[in-house]
Protein backbone atom coordinates (compact mmCIF):
# COMPACT_ATOMS: atom_id res chain seq x y z
CA UNK A 1 0.00 0.00 0.00
CA UNK A 2 1.54 3.29 -1.11
CA UNK A 3 1.32 6.37 1.07
CA UNK A 4 -1.13 8.18 -1.23
CA UNK A 5 -3.35 5.11 -1.62
CA UNK A 6 -3.35 4.57 2.15
CA UNK A 7 -4.44 8.13 2.93
CA UNK A 8 -7.23 7.89 0.33
CA UNK A 9 -8.27 4.50 1.72
CA UNK A 10 -8.65 5.83 5.26
CA UNK A 11 -10.19 9.12 4.21
CA UNK A 12 -13.18 7.07 3.03
CA UNK A 13 -13.34 5.39 6.45
CA UNK A 14 -12.74 8.45 8.59
CA UNK A 15 -16.09 8.15 10.39
CA UNK A 16 -15.37 4.57 11.45
CA UNK A 17 -11.82 5.49 12.41
CA UNK A 18 -13.09 8.40 14.50
CA UNK A 19 -15.60 6.18 16.34
CA UNK A 20 -12.98 3.57 17.22
CA UNK A 21 -10.46 6.22 18.24
CA UNK A 22 -12.95 7.80 20.65
CA UNK A 23 -13.76 4.35 22.00
CA UNK A 24 -10.05 3.61 22.53
CA UNK A 25 -9.65 6.86 24.47
CA UNK A 26 -12.70 6.14 26.63
CA UNK A 27 -11.71 2.51 27.28
CA UNK A 28 -8.29 3.57 28.48
CA UNK A 29 -9.75 5.53 31.39
CA UNK A 30 -13.04 3.69 31.95
CA UNK A 31 -13.63 2.62 35.53
CA UNK A 32 -11.06 4.98 37.08
CA UNK A 33 -12.16 7.67 39.53
CA UNK A 34 -10.05 10.40 37.94
CA UNK A 35 -10.90 9.44 34.35
CA UNK A 36 -9.32 11.69 31.73
CA UNK A 37 -7.35 13.49 34.42
CA UNK A 38 -4.88 10.59 34.24
CA UNK A 39 -3.91 11.80 30.76
CA UNK A 40 -2.43 14.83 32.54
CA UNK A 41 -1.24 13.17 35.75
CA UNK A 42 0.61 10.23 34.17
CA UNK A 43 3.10 12.28 32.12
CA UNK A 44 3.68 14.67 35.03
CA UNK A 45 4.35 11.80 37.46
CA UNK A 46 6.75 10.12 35.02
CA UNK A 47 8.49 13.45 34.43
CA UNK A 48 8.94 13.97 38.17
CA UNK A 49 10.37 10.48 38.61
CA UNK A 50 12.89 10.69 35.76
CA UNK A 51 13.97 14.25 36.55
CA UNK A 52 14.51 13.31 40.20
CA UNK A 53 16.58 10.24 39.31
CA UNK A 54 18.57 11.54 36.35
CA UNK A 55 18.53 15.28 37.02
CA UNK A 56 18.94 15.50 40.79
CA UNK A 57 20.50 12.23 41.93
CA UNK A 58 22.77 11.74 38.90
CA UNK A 59 23.07 15.44 38.07
CA UNK A 60 22.13 15.02 34.42
CA UNK A 61 22.56 17.86 31.94
CA UNK A 62 22.24 18.10 28.16
CA UNK A 63 25.27 20.41 27.90
CA UNK A 64 23.97 22.13 24.77
CA UNK A 65 23.30 25.56 26.26
CA UNK A 66 26.00 27.36 28.22
CA UNK A 67 23.50 28.65 30.77
CA UNK A 68 21.41 25.46 31.04
CA UNK A 69 19.14 25.36 34.06
CA UNK A 70 17.44 22.50 35.87
CA UNK A 71 14.19 23.60 34.22
CA UNK A 72 15.84 23.28 30.79
CA UNK A 73 16.80 19.73 31.64
CA UNK A 74 13.30 18.91 32.93
CA UNK A 75 11.63 20.25 29.78
CA UNK A 76 14.13 18.41 27.59
CA UNK A 77 13.40 15.12 29.34
CA UNK A 78 9.67 15.76 29.15
CA UNK A 79 9.77 16.42 25.40
CA UNK A 80 11.75 13.23 24.84
CA UNK A 81 9.30 11.22 26.92
CA UNK A 82 6.36 12.61 24.94
CA UNK A 83 7.73 11.17 21.69
CA UNK A 84 8.87 7.96 23.36
CA UNK A 85 5.52 7.18 24.99
CA UNK A 86 3.70 7.31 21.63
CA UNK A 87 6.13 4.75 20.26
CA UNK A 88 6.13 2.65 23.44
CA UNK A 89 2.33 2.44 23.49
CA UNK A 90 2.37 1.37 19.86
CA UNK A 91 4.91 -1.37 20.56
CA UNK A 92 3.19 -2.75 23.67
CA UNK A 93 -0.46 -2.56 22.59
CA UNK A 94 -0.36 -3.37 18.87
CA UNK A 95 0.53 -7.11 19.17
CA UNK A 96 -2.75 -7.85 20.98
CA UNK A 97 -5.15 -5.66 18.98
CA UNK A 98 -6.27 -8.24 16.43
CA UNK A 99 -6.27 -11.32 18.67
CA UNK A 100 -8.37 -9.47 21.26
CA UNK A 101 -11.11 -8.72 18.67
CA UNK A 102 -12.05 -12.13 17.21
CA UNK A 103 -15.62 -11.01 16.55
CA UNK A 104 -14.38 -8.29 14.20
CA UNK A 105 -11.93 -10.64 12.49
CA UNK A 106 -14.82 -12.91 11.49
CA UNK A 107 -16.58 -10.00 9.78
CA UNK A 108 -15.34 -10.10 6.20
CA UNK A 109 -16.39 -6.52 5.45
CA UNK A 110 -14.77 -4.94 8.51
CA UNK A 111 -11.50 -3.07 7.74
CA UNK A 112 -9.23 -4.53 10.44
CA UNK A 113 -6.46 -2.06 9.63
CA UNK A 114 -8.58 0.55 11.43
CA UNK A 115 -7.93 -1.09 14.83
CA UNK A 116 -4.20 -0.22 15.05
CA UNK A 117 -4.93 3.27 13.73
CA UNK A 118 -7.64 3.87 16.34
CA UNK A 119 -5.33 2.82 19.16
CA UNK A 120 -2.65 5.04 17.70
CA UNK A 121 -5.12 7.91 17.58
CA UNK A 122 -5.65 7.50 21.32
CA UNK A 123 -1.88 7.57 21.88
CA UNK A 124 -1.47 10.73 19.82
CA UNK A 125 -4.37 12.29 21.71
CA UNK A 126 -2.29 11.85 24.88
CA UNK A 127 0.69 13.21 22.95
CA UNK A 128 -1.18 16.45 22.29
CA UNK A 129 -2.20 16.77 25.94
CA UNK A 130 1.40 16.29 27.06
CA UNK A 131 2.59 18.73 24.41
CA UNK A 132 0.17 21.31 25.78
CA UNK A 133 1.63 20.78 29.26
CA UNK A 134 5.11 21.24 27.82
CA UNK A 135 4.19 24.53 26.17
CA UNK A 136 2.71 25.75 29.45
CA UNK A 137 5.93 24.80 31.23
CA UNK A 138 8.03 26.55 28.60
CA UNK A 139 5.95 29.71 29.00
CA UNK A 140 5.81 29.67 32.79
CA UNK A 141 9.34 28.58 33.73
CA UNK A 142 11.35 27.97 30.59
CA UNK A 143 12.75 30.11 27.82
CA UNK A 144 9.38 30.76 26.22
CA UNK A 145 7.74 29.49 23.05
CA UNK A 146 9.06 30.72 19.70
CA UNK A 147 7.41 30.76 16.29
CA UNK A 148 10.49 28.98 14.95
CA UNK A 149 9.89 26.02 17.23
CA UNK A 150 6.13 25.86 16.67
CA UNK A 151 6.55 25.82 12.89
CA UNK A 152 9.18 23.10 12.95
CA UNK A 153 7.40 20.83 15.44
CA UNK A 154 4.78 19.32 13.05
CA UNK A 155 7.47 18.85 10.40
CA UNK A 156 9.58 16.92 12.90
CA UNK A 157 6.62 14.94 14.29
CA UNK A 158 5.24 13.84 10.89
CA UNK A 159 7.77 11.05 10.22
CA UNK A 160 7.29 9.81 13.78
CA UNK A 161 3.58 9.48 12.99
CA UNK A 162 4.39 7.44 9.88
CA UNK A 163 6.79 5.28 11.89
CA UNK A 164 4.24 4.49 14.59
CA UNK A 165 1.50 3.70 12.06
CA UNK A 166 3.76 1.30 10.17
CA UNK A 167 4.96 -0.41 13.35
CA UNK A 168 1.38 -0.64 14.61
CA UNK A 169 0.26 -2.47 11.46
CA UNK A 170 3.30 -4.74 11.43
CA UNK A 171 3.11 -5.76 15.10
CA UNK A 172 -0.67 -6.16 15.03
CA UNK A 173 -0.31 -8.69 12.20
CA UNK A 174 2.74 -10.37 13.70
CA UNK A 175 1.02 -10.75 17.07
CA UNK A 176 -1.67 -12.93 15.50
CA UNK A 177 0.87 -15.62 14.58
CA UNK A 178 3.46 -15.18 17.35
CA UNK A 179 1.83 -14.53 20.72
CA UNK A 180 5.23 -14.15 22.44
CA UNK A 181 5.79 -10.85 20.62
CA UNK A 182 3.85 -8.92 23.28
CA UNK A 183 6.26 -10.14 25.97
CA UNK A 184 9.45 -9.58 23.99
CA UNK A 185 8.43 -6.11 22.92
CA UNK A 186 8.19 -4.85 26.51
CA UNK A 187 11.92 -5.41 26.91
CA UNK A 188 12.56 -3.86 23.50
CA UNK A 189 10.69 -0.72 24.60
CA UNK A 190 13.04 -0.33 27.57
CA UNK A 191 16.05 -0.63 25.29
CA UNK A 192 14.62 2.07 23.03
CA UNK A 193 14.04 4.33 26.04
CA UNK A 194 17.73 4.39 26.96
CA UNK A 195 18.94 4.36 23.34
CA UNK A 196 16.97 7.43 22.24
CA UNK A 197 18.73 10.36 23.95
CA UNK A 198 15.82 10.92 26.31
CA UNK A 199 18.12 11.75 29.24
CA UNK A 200 21.21 12.96 27.39
CA UNK A 201 22.26 14.85 24.26
CA UNK A 202 23.89 13.51 21.12
CA UNK A 203 27.04 15.48 21.88
CA UNK A 204 28.08 13.22 24.77
CA UNK A 205 27.63 9.88 22.96
CA UNK A 206 31.02 8.12 22.50
CA UNK A 207 31.91 7.42 18.84
CA UNK A 208 31.73 3.65 19.35
CA UNK A 209 28.14 3.88 20.59
CA UNK A 210 27.18 6.54 18.04
CA UNK A 211 28.02 4.08 15.25
CA UNK A 212 25.03 2.02 16.41
CA UNK A 213 22.69 4.60 17.95
CA UNK A 214 22.74 6.88 14.90
CA UNK A 215 20.40 4.47 13.09
CA UNK A 216 17.67 4.98 15.71
CA UNK A 217 15.12 7.41 14.16
CA UNK A 218 13.56 8.25 17.53
CA UNK A 219 16.91 9.52 18.79
CA UNK A 220 17.05 12.02 15.92
CA UNK A 221 13.40 13.01 16.32
CA UNK A 222 13.92 13.81 19.99
CA UNK A 223 17.11 15.77 19.32
CA UNK A 224 15.55 17.71 16.44
CA UNK A 225 12.47 18.60 18.51
CA UNK A 226 14.61 19.85 21.39
CA UNK A 227 16.81 21.92 19.10
CA UNK A 228 13.87 23.60 17.39
CA UNK A 229 11.31 23.94 20.18
CA UNK A 230 13.34 24.28 23.38
CA UNK A 231 16.70 25.69 22.37
CA UNK A 232 15.87 27.68 19.22
CA UNK A 233 18.77 26.09 17.34
CA UNK A 234 19.03 25.26 13.61
CA UNK A 235 17.46 21.97 12.52
CA UNK A 236 19.82 19.33 11.15
CA UNK A 237 18.22 18.68 7.76
CA UNK A 238 20.27 15.52 7.18
CA UNK A 239 18.92 13.94 10.37
CA UNK A 240 15.42 15.19 9.54
CA UNK A 241 15.62 13.65 6.08
CA UNK A 242 16.71 10.35 7.59
CA UNK A 243 13.63 10.25 9.87
CA UNK A 244 11.40 10.82 6.83
CA UNK A 245 13.06 8.01 4.87
CA UNK A 246 12.72 5.56 7.77
CA UNK A 247 9.19 6.68 8.65
CA UNK A 248 7.94 6.38 5.07
CA UNK A 249 9.64 3.00 4.58
CA UNK A 250 8.17 1.53 7.80
CA UNK A 251 4.75 2.96 6.93
CA UNK A 252 4.70 1.33 3.48
CA UNK A 253 6.20 -1.99 4.58
CA UNK A 254 3.97 -2.20 7.66
CA UNK A 255 0.86 -1.62 5.57
CA UNK A 256 1.97 -4.18 3.00
CA UNK A 257 2.70 -6.81 5.68
CA UNK A 258 -0.68 -6.28 7.36
CA UNK A 259 -2.57 -6.65 4.08
CA UNK A 260 -0.48 -9.71 3.12
CA UNK A 261 -1.21 -11.49 6.41
CA UNK A 262 -4.83 -10.38 6.88
CA UNK A 263 -6.48 -13.24 4.90
CA UNK A 264 -5.01 -15.76 7.37
CA UNK A 265 -6.17 -13.98 10.55
CA UNK A 266 -9.51 -15.79 10.76
CA UNK A 267 -7.87 -19.21 10.38
CA UNK A 268 -5.40 -18.60 13.20
CA UNK A 269 -7.81 -16.91 15.63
Amino acid sequence: MTSSAAWHHFARRRDLLWQFTVRAIEMKHRGSYLGMLWAVLNPLLMLGLYVFVFGIIFGGRFRVLADETRMDFALGVFLGLIFFHVLAETLTVAPTLIVSSPNLVKKVVFPLEVLPLAQLGASWFNFLISLGLLLIGMTAGGRGVTLHGLLWLPVIAAPHLLLTIGLGWFLAALGVFFRDVQHIIQFVAQIILYASAIFYSLQIIPPAFWAVLKWNPLLHTVDLARAALLWNLPVNLTHLGYTYVVGAAVFVLGGWFFKKMQPAFADVI
